[in-house]
């Protein structure tokens, strides 16, 4: 058999399974009990894909209703991006940016830190969500010492918030059972209040619940804030929580607090940036209308911002952090790296991306695909099987009652969704859409009526029980 008929295998009617056996045999799957993939949920063999489809070996489509984990924007295979990766591949691949640098990093670098109006002045490249996280930290805490302030070396974070699975970003995650495998070797960090609106007592709006969690927060700063370093958040959505929304209010206060009490804010915009929440950076809801902006003193971005291509992450952070590392020795600066830290391929898809928003002015558009969707969506409200219905720009979720979930509710969910055409994965009992912006009102009716349709398949599988049941681990 020929190098290309390995990769692309036969087609027919055994093609996917003999793909998945491959797999099975060779590959290790991310966020998976490989166990249960032997057993009962064996991976899905794609082909190829074209806008927000993705297609089997044996011709079968799957609406990619998650985004491949959050990362594609303008669906598979666009044919914009594709051509500035083309050309940038005849250019230069790649350098290493130590020493060198090249056009996409330096341009890729200028763009964002005018979408913060200069703010945020300083790009440093990664490859993915968590060495994002692990750079931030480390800025911050090396910055502290720096200026001579080696006492502030705590992290504070938020509960049920994620931010990555390397030892530095695990340590400011509380998602258990990511964690808790590892927690004899990691960090200790302050757990502040999740502003989850969920959380709401009757006659509480969100905006109180914000008030509750900021009041912790204060505690917190006022007994430890000479020995903290920096808060990490995801601004108004935890994803991996279940796609927990909170109100703008609570940036708004966290931004003052940091302020009154000296501790660095870190956003994790790595699944919420890009557009993902109605806005480029999510952290641009924090300002009140008509009032300056607000800014964080690092954001962290990744998914998104390569349109779903090819690995990339970057902490953006003010100059006055970055002049705390400019000194004649060499261990002052900050010596991070990793050997594809600015890839020019990557930055270049960056730019495309960026060029997309500018040229299809993406958010003005992302209204009326996020309008169609909600619309598409509205059976859901009055369904005694759901809970707390919910959307933040182009995000979507809802949480199906705890009476009703029975056992796997998120496996069984995913299994009927590959039925219905859709590839999609719930977090617990949170189901979610973040898809590619590219509805249509056709298509948005699609896939409200196929996830509606997912459920009710689900649900009928297992009968209500009311019996208390052991947790279920998130498939995010």
């Amino acid at each position: 058999m020929t190098q290309a008929a390995t990769h692309q295998g036969s087609a027919g009617e055994h093609a996917n399974l003999a793909w998945q056996q491959r797999s099975l045999d060779h590959v290790w799957n991310p966020c998976t009990q490989m166990q249960r993939a032997r057993t009962a949920v064996p991976p899905l063999p794609i082909a190829r894909a074209q806008g927000p489809w993705l297609e089997d070996f044996e011709g079968r489509r799957y609406f990619d209703a998650n985004s491949s984990w959050w990362v594609n924007l303008f669906g598979h295979a666009d044919e914009r991006i594709n051509a500035a990766l083309k050309d940038q591949l005849d250019r230069l691949p790649h350098v290493m940016l130590a020493g060198c640098t090249h056009a996409p990093a330096v341009e890729l670098a200028e763009r964002l830190s005018a979408l913060t109006g200069g703010v945020l002045g300083h790009v440093f490249y990664a490859s993915d969500g968590a060495s994002a996280v692990e750079i931030a930290l480390k800025m911050s805490f090396h910055f502290w010492r720096n200026r001579g302030h080696e006492a502030r070396r705590e992290f504070v974070c938020v509960r049920h918030g994620y931010h990555g699975e390397t030892l530095g970003a695990l340590a400011v995650t509380d998602v258990t059972v990511f964690r808790d495998a590892y927690d004899p070797l990691l960090m200790r960090a302050h757990m502040v209040m999740s502003p989850d609106a969920r959380q709401a007592a009757p006659g509480e709006s969100a905006a109180d619940v914000a008030a509750r969690a900021l009041a912790d927060v204060r505690v917190l700063f006022e007994a430890r804030h000479e020995h903290i370093a920096a808060i990490i958040l995801e601004p108004l959505v935890q994803c991996a929580a279940g796609m927990a929304m909170h109100a703008p209010e609570y940036l708004r206060g966290i931004r003052a607090l940091c302020d009154e009490f000296g501790v660095h804010l870190i956003a994790d915009e790595i699944a919420v940036g890009c557009g993902r929440t109605g806005s480029f950076f999510a952290f641009e809801q924090a300002a009140l209308p008509g009032e300056p902006a607000l800014w964080p003193d690092f954001v962290c971005l990744s998914k998104g911002i390569s349109g779903g291509y090819l690995p990339l992450s970057l902490v953006m952070t003010r100059g006055g952090i970055f002049d705390a590392f400019l000194d004649d020795d060499v261990a002052r600066g900050f010596l991070h790296s990793h050997s594809y830290t600015g890839n020019a391929l990557a930055c270049r898809a960056g730019l495309a991306v960026l060029d997309r928003f500018d040229e299809d002015d993406v958010l003005a558009a992302n209204r009326i695909r996020a309008a169609a969707m909600s619309a598409a969506l509205g059976p859901l409200h009055g369904d005694e099987r759901i809970e707390h219905i919910r959307q933040r720009g182009m995000m979507w979720a809802f949480d199906v009652r705890e009476s009703f979930v029975g056992e796997r509710f998120a496996e069984r969910f995913h299994l009927a969704g590959r039925e219905q055409g859709l590839l999609i994965r719930p977090i617990g009992r949170t189901v979610y859409l973040m898809p590619p912006y590219v509805l249509d009102d056709e298509l948005a009716q699609w896939l409200a009526a196929r996830t509606l349709s997912t459920l009710s398949i689900t649900l009928a599988q297992t009968p209500r029980t009311d019996a208390a049941r052991a947790p279920e681990p998130p498939v995010a």
